[in-house]
């Protein structure tokens, strides 16, 4: 562009359309929409410098949010961006009851959606933010990393977590578990602020005035080497047996399935029983009872029963393969705690800059050479979240309001005081009945307990992977 306007060339409005559909040019407009300043300037805008996009033939669409109508109903808001959606169809295994064009807070039931269109269906119980319907998921970028302990108050903790949930199901960036053995609600969130507009939400939508307790930091864990994991259920007439190979992965690439086991060892019925129990719940580690992440778990073995296998076996079964894995793991010193980080921009006086990186040093960060911006100073880096959460008010103190500090998730790293937190959490694997690494096996008419560490020798499918 620049090249042809130095030759003298005309730019055309082709030319400038095309760099604003390639994001390479960014037209701003100002104005005021309540004072209706500007307006026709911007749609007189949007008419010359865009394009109208062309859309496939073939069906395709994205859910982009959650919400909840004034009676409760949950509409799952679609864009189309090809083909066309009619009401009373089938979506993913999931009958559409309506489709509404919202105007504001009213709507209209329409029977048919374009592409182009956004509509919000109803009937849908399994969308979810950023799905793909014929084109890839999106996800959010950022991940809660803080988490907090609910406390209801006056109110009934079963109300409160149903409305939790329900806040749960509109954002991705929140996360809901019950611990059915302490009989508390837990909330994973970004930050503080976070928080607080969670209350204003409970406050205003459901009438709940409850309070959070100080929050944790969301650890979790992973593996330094390959394992071949084994979980067996066997109580009287019951049999499954799961052989299961972990590997970790990639540094926040979270957790990979995989299906390598022959039809010949399993049934398809059998597999899928697996696949979906692997699926179906966050899977703990047995260093601090954290979940774990960046893993690929591939299903190889097993074994069952034609006539004493039956539903949920499996389920138990795969449930001890992955704790049973980890317990071997542990003892030969192949695990991993993580920790969130953030990385963090910071800029001060010039004279601040040595207090500055002297707490960056005592946070355990890590951060670039200082850039000096007239008489700023730049400092860019990364840090443990436990460490820095708390950063922003020091910065305001010790630069009286003038230092600037942002901060966004890096991701998960290993942990820098990793025996400090396992101390700390005093986790016992073996004692989390409701995550048990131990399997049971039949004998003399009557099902009985194995210990994890005595699996091996009593598994009654072969090892693909021999422990050494």
């Amino acid at each position: 562009m620049l090249e042809k306007y130095l030759d003298g060339q005309a730019i055309e409005a082709a030319d400038i359309q095309g760099l604003i559909l390639q994001r390479q040019v960014f037209p701003v407009f100002f104005g005021s929409a309540l004072k209706l300043t500007g307006i026709p300037e911007f749609l007189a805008g949007l008419d010359k410098w865009t394009k109208e996009k062309t859309f496939a033939s073939d069906f395709k669409a994205r859910c982009f949010k959650i919400s909840h109508d004034q009676k409760g109903e949950r509409l799952s808001w679609l864009r189309i961006l090809g083909g066309s959606l009619k009401a009373k169809t089938m979506l993913n295994d999931e009958k559409i009851n309506q489709l509404r064009s919202y105007n504001g807070a009213k709507f209209t039931v329409v029977p048919e959606a374009k592409a182009r269109d956004v509509v919000a269906a109803t009937g849908l119980k399994n969308t979810y933010p950023g799905e793909g319907i014929g084109i890839q998921d999106t996800h959010a970028f950022f991940k809660p990393v803080l988490t907090y302990r609910v406390n209801p108050g006056e109110h009934d903790i079963h109300e409160c977590l149903k409305a939790l949930k329900v806040l749960e199901d509109e954002n991705p960036q929140l996360h809901v578990t019950w611990s059915e053995h302490l009989q508390e609600i837990h909330v994973q969130v970004m930050g503080e602020i976070q928080l607080e507009i969670l209350q204003q939400l409970l406050q205003e939508r459901f009438n709940l005035a409850i309070r959070f307790e100080q929050g944790n930091i969301l650890y979790k864990e992973t593996i330094t080497k390959p394992i071949e994991a084994v979980g067996h259920f066997e109580p009287l007439r019951h049999y499954a047996e799961v052989h299961l190979l972990l590997e970790p992965g990639p540094a926040n690439s979270g957790i990979v399935f995989e299906n390598k086991c022959d039809l010949e060892v399993l049934t398809k019925n059998w597999q899928h029983q697996i696949m979906t129990a692997l699926k179906s719940k966050e899977h703990l580690g047995v260093l601090t009872g954290s979940p774990i992440t960046d893993m690929k778990i591939t299903l190889i073995g097993g074994k069952g029963s034609l006539v004493h296998s039956v539903g949920g076996d499996f389920r138990e079964a795969t449930y001890r393969a992955i704790r049973q894995g980890l317990m071997e793991l542990k003892v030969r010193d192949q695990l991993q705690l993580l920790e969130p980080w953030y990385d963090f921009h910071l800029e001060v006086e010039q004279d601040q800059v040595g207090r500055a990186l002297n707490d960056i040093q005592r946070m355990h960060g890590k951060f670039d050479t200082p850039e000096n911006n007239g008489n700023r100073t730049i400092i860019n880096g990364s840090a443990p979240v436990s460490e820095m959460r708390d950063y922003a008010t020091e910065v305001r103190n010790y630069t009286h309001g003038q230092g600037i500090f942002e901060c966004v998730v890096k991701g998960y790293l290993p942990c820098h005081n990793t025996d400090e937190v396992i101390a700390a959490k005093d986790y016992d694997p073996v004692s989390d009945l409701e995550n048990t690494p131990n399997s049971v096996f039949c004998s003399d008419g009557a099902g009985h307990t194995v210990t994890w560490d005595q699996v091996p020798q009593t598994a009654h499918y072969p090892y693909t992977y021999p422990l050494s």
